[in-house]
């Protein structure tokens, strides 16, 4: 069968994928830029990649007519546009509009539960693209999820950095609100069972694990699972936009998606029924061991997606082609060079920089700097980065996006998503057994020539010491 799967360097995107391919189907990649979509070798003769942006009507062409089901996977929960509900309806339209000319027979869509009578922005916007997509030529088939729980998701994040930051918790009220989490291969299991099933069509179901939950007690079991003692204790008094500050201030989330989860927090998010279990056979792990087999993944380096490397989880919201290439004029540069003694070795210590690594050198600096952005309401350095030792080109990691990578050349570059009065890269290259690093940094106005001579006399301690370390 070929599929059109949307959201194809997305979160959920990136783990259902191999699944398809697995299953023997081929596959049509929708992504907004091509160089951010990365694809093992194994899966390539699979897998087609195409550059659509369903807000440009203009793109659709793209959209091969002879697909025979398409999953539907886009949200703008965290977009800096205040209008992202607007956004997202008319990404649903356009995408009706593109799949009505297709041979398309299903469309799946992961929608969030929205069983409450007083709903969220957010999830009034998901149940909002779910009326539009009814509106097609094909059958339907949402699945409505809650909290999902695995490596790399926004919740599981979350949750980890509240639990291992903070021993004692003074927390809003909503950290009572019932959920029902699930875990990420159960979604996933879900969304590949109900291909092209007949029995899906046209309806709709919820999608949740066996335990019905308080926001606190998902905590407290996260505590749990670390074998850690952590007391909660809640408080009436917070305003959403302190609790949006305070999720922010402690966790790697941005403001705009603590703004909008603390939206949705204080919504009920509990299953209607299982329906769905019996029809596809399938059995929703407990919360527990949703989290024992994420831990696990952690453990072992082998997140296989995270919610961090959607360009939204930054300032970042353009097409990486448009940064790779380095710009020279009106720029100041700093650039070093040194002989290397052994190439494997330095390629390691590059693809290994940032995250629990550090930067070799002067981390106190860096870890300033992150948090001076933090308090200016950038992303600072909390991102870290999703695998330890791989990177690839719209990986975040720290303050930096990744906008090229590429081992076998010992080529990576980096731009800069902190908050600056102008634009920054860092990039590292291997020519001849001769290391390469270079700071470029493109003002904006006086303040941007100001905050460069202000920092121009760390940079000798600082990259002079991280180049002397990444080839010794």
């Amino acid at each position: 069968m070929k599929i059109l799967l949307t959201g194809a360097t997305g979160y959920i995107g990136k783990r259902l994928l191999p699944i398809l391919v697995a299953q023997g189907h081929e596959i049509v990649c929708c992504v907004r830029d091509k160089n951010r979509f990365y694809c093992p070798k194994e899966f390539r003769k699979k897998i087609e990649v195409i550059e659509v942006d369903f807000l440009k009507s203009e793109t659709l062409a793209a959209i091969p007519t002879d697909i025979d089901s398409a999953y539907y996977l886009i949200h703008s929960m965290s977009s800096s546009a205040d209008n992202y509900d607007k956004l997202e309806r008319i990404s649903a339209e356009n995408f009706v509009h593109a799949i009505n000319k297709t041979a398309a027979k299903q469309v799946i869509y992961l929608s969030g539960i929205a069983n409450d009578q007083s709903l969220s922005k957010h999830l009034s916007s998901r149940k909002k693209v779910e009326d539009v997509l009814q509106n097609g030529n094909f059958a339907i088939t949402t699945l409505r999820a809650g909290i999902i729980v695995g490596s790399g998701s926004a919740s599981f994040e979350i949750i980890r950095d509240l639990v291992n930051k903070l021993p004692i918790m003074i927390t809003p009220k909503w950290l009572n609100t019932k959920c029902q989490p699930i875990a990420i291969p159960d979604v996933l299991e879900f969304l590949s069972k109900s291909l092209l099933n007949p029995v899906t069509y046209n309806q709709s179901f919820d999608i949740g694990g066996p335990d019905v939950l308080t926001y606190k007690e998902m905590l407290l079991g996260f505590a749990k699972a670390k074998k850690l003692k952590r007391w909660i204790y809640t408080v009436p008094i917070m305003t959403p936009k302190l609790s949006s500050y305070w999720l922010y201030f402690v966790t790697s989330t941005s403001y705009k998606l603590a703004a909008a989860l603390v939206s949705s927090m204080k919504v009920e998010v509990v299953c209607r029924d299982n329906t769905i279990n019996d029809l596809l056979n399938v059995k929703p792990m407990s919360y527990q061991h949703a989290l024992s087999r994420a831990l696990i993944k952690v453990d072992e380096d082998k997140v296989a997606s995270s919610w961090k490397d959607s360009l939204i989880s930054g300032r970042f919201n353009s097409n990486i082609s448009k940064f790779i290439k380095v710009p020279k004029k009106n720029c100041y540069i700093d650039r070093r060079k040194k002989e290397i003694e052994n190439r494997d070795f330095t390629i390691e210590r590059i693809w290994s920089i940032g995250g629990e690594t550090g930067w070799y050198y002067g981390d106190w600096l860096w870890n300033l700097r992150g948090f001076i952005d933090q308090l200016f309401g950038g992303v600072g350095s909390r991102r870290g980065r999703t695998n330890k030792h791989d990177i690839h080109a719209g990986d975040a990691l720290d303050f930096w996006r990744v906008i090229y990578a590429d081992k076998e050349k010992g080529k990576l570059v980096l731009y800069a998503e902190m908050k600056l009065p102008g634009e920054a890269w860092l990039e590292f290259k291997i020519i001849n057994n001769t290391l390469y690093q270079s700071a470029t940094f493109r003002p904006k106005g006086v303040w941007g020539k100001l905050y460069w001579y202000s920092v121009l006399p760390f940079h000798g301690f600082i990259f002079n010491g991280m180049l002397n370390k990444l080839i010794k």
